[in-house]
């Protein structure tokens, strides 16, 4: 998989791999049933921490685009819907835009909580 994590970026490295990854997910660059390499294996090739790219599967997980299959590893998941991945590439390019203009994550999560918590019009 060619992730590319920046060591000079102001967003972590687990959320560069985090959302490389869902990119990749949500256009079909890896497809439903895709197993992803080990955790260990997959941060020695990165050169990074294995908890930065555990989180990273923990997050994907939790937003349903990966299942865990016990010791049988990571694939992305199925049953994903049209609505979810537009969101998910929205959400993708709102956490790039963030980063070049140099919000920092938790100023840009509390622009998006706060526009989800507004009254609809």
């Amino acid at each position: 998989m060619p992730i590319e994590v920046d060591p000079d970026s102001p967003v972590p490295p687990y959320e560069q791999v985090r959302g490389q990854l869902a990119a990749m997910i949500g256009d079909g660059r890896l497809a439903v049933g895709t197993r992803l390499a080990p955790v260990r294996q997959f941060a020695a090739e990165l050169g990074l921490a294995v908890n930065t790219v555990a989180r990273a599967y923990r997050e994907l997980e939790s937003a349903g685009l990966l299942e865990t299959r016990g010791r049988h590893g990571s694939f992305v998941a199925p049953g994903r819907d049209d609505a979810a991945d537009r969101l998910q590439r929205a959400a993708t390019r709102y956490a790039e835009e963030a980063a070049r203009l140099g919000v920092p994550p938790d100023r840009a999560l509390a622009l998006v909580r706060a526009a989800l918590d507004a009254p609809a019009r």
